[in-house]
This record gives C-alpha cells, structure tokens and sequence, in this order.
C-alpha cells in the first residue's frame, strides 16, 4: 500500500523504559529549557488523541495531561524517557491547533509559540503529525507540514517529519484499508496507524522514532557457530 506502514507482523525488540517523568513547561519561547540531547515532538489538532498516544508509549497512565475538553493544553510540555540501552529521549507535547472556541488571539498566541520551537529549536529530531484516522489531513495540518519544510531559524540537522494516523480501533476493520490508502495519498508520504488498543503498533511507532533520531535499536548478538 503506498505511503501506508501497517502493524509489523512482528514486534520489534525494544530496550525497555526505565523512567519517565515531566522535566518542564512553557507558555513562551523565554520559558523553553535549555536545549541538550535529542526531542521527538508531538503535534496535532486539539482531540486527536495526542495525550493518550504519549501516555501509551511511556507506559504511563496520566503523565501527559488528558481532558474531555480539546484544546486545554496551553504550554509546550517537556518528559524525558530513560531506557535500558541508557539512550535518553525528550518527548515533546505541543499545544493542539483549530480548536474554534478559544480566541484568536489566544489561537495566535499558540502558534507563534509552536512556529517558534519547531524553527528555533536546535535539538529537535523528528515531528510526529497526528491526524484522526477517520478526518484525515485538515488544512491546518497541511499548514503544519509546509512550515515544517521552511528554512529553520537555527543551525541543526534536518528535522524528520512523520505522520501519524490515530484512533484505528474506532473504524471498523473492513474500512480501514480504502481510509489509510487515502490518507496516504493525501500526505504524499509514509503514514503509520496507531491504536493505543495495539501494542505491536506502539512498539512499532517508537522504532521507527528511534530510526528517524539516529538511535538505532541494539540487536541482540549472534550466537556463535558450534565448532565442526
């Protein structure tokens, strides 16, 4: 299916998460802590299942702030993830965009804020672009995707952008396959589906994260050949 990962047949060996905790918050550029080591953000609409993607991959239940109401997250969010490789991942929680309610100046306010990590930010890797399976891409997050490809503000290495298709467990199986072939279409470019009812998909999700960032998965030694 072109432009479309499904679920591996085979889950990937994973180190395992030994930590995970919020580090920092900010609500603007001044506020953003000092930046070391390697950033992984999450970005997308408010409602599209950000919090609970990033609660699923840490292994945790509340760290990423979750709310019935969209668009309650007003600052960009800081956690850092140990694993047992020792490697040490920030994942990074934008503020959702679109949601209508709030005032344009608040909404204006959010995007300075997010146009200002995602072009000034030296050490962020890779973007994941969620989507809702079943909207697929808006226009606002087509604006996302071409910013994203605009000159950056500071000196970095290219910034992975990945896109990600949530709430597959909310469409039934046999319209899945016509719905991610035109999601694909529609982002011109690799797609991944994530359910958090799916751990292969978890699993999957964070090795290709851990691909795109240069930190590639330890393989497990092979076991030497008996003598002859």
């Amino acid at each position: 299916m072109r432009g479309v990962t499904n679920s591996p047949s085979k889950a990937p060996k994973l180190p395992r998460i030994t930590d995970a905790r919020f580090v920092a918050g900010a609500t603007d550029e001044s506020q953003l802590p000092p930046p070391t080591g390697v950033e992984l953000a999450f970005a997308g609409r408010s409602n599209v299942g950000k919090s609970s993607l990033m609660n699923h991959l840490m292994g945790r239940r509340n760290l990423v702030r979750t709310s019935s109401t969209p668009g309650c997250t007003r600052q960009i969010s800081f956690f850092e993830v140990s694993f047992t490789d020792g490697s040490l991942i920030t994942l990074v929680d934008l503020p959702g965009y679109g949601y209508a309610r709030r005032s344009k100046t608040e909404r204006a306010m959010w995007a300075g804020l997010i146009e200002g990590y995602l072009l000034g930010r030296p050490t962020l890797s890779v973007v994941s672009l969620l989507i809702d399976f079943r909207r697929g891409l808006e226009a606002d997050d087509l604006d996302l995707l071409k910013m994203l490809a605009d000159e950056p503000r500071v000196a970095r290495q290219p910034v992975q952008t990945l896109v990600v298709a949530t709430k597959l467990d909310k469409v039934a199986a046999a319209q899945r396959k016509p719905a991610m072939l035109k999601v694909g279409k529609e982002a011109g470019r690799k797609v991944m589906p994530f359910s958090i009812k799916d751990q292969a998909m978890a699993d999957g999700l964070w090795a290709e994260l851990r691909r795109r960032a240069g930190l590639l998965i330890p393989t497990e030694p092979t076991p030497p050949h008996p003598s002859p």
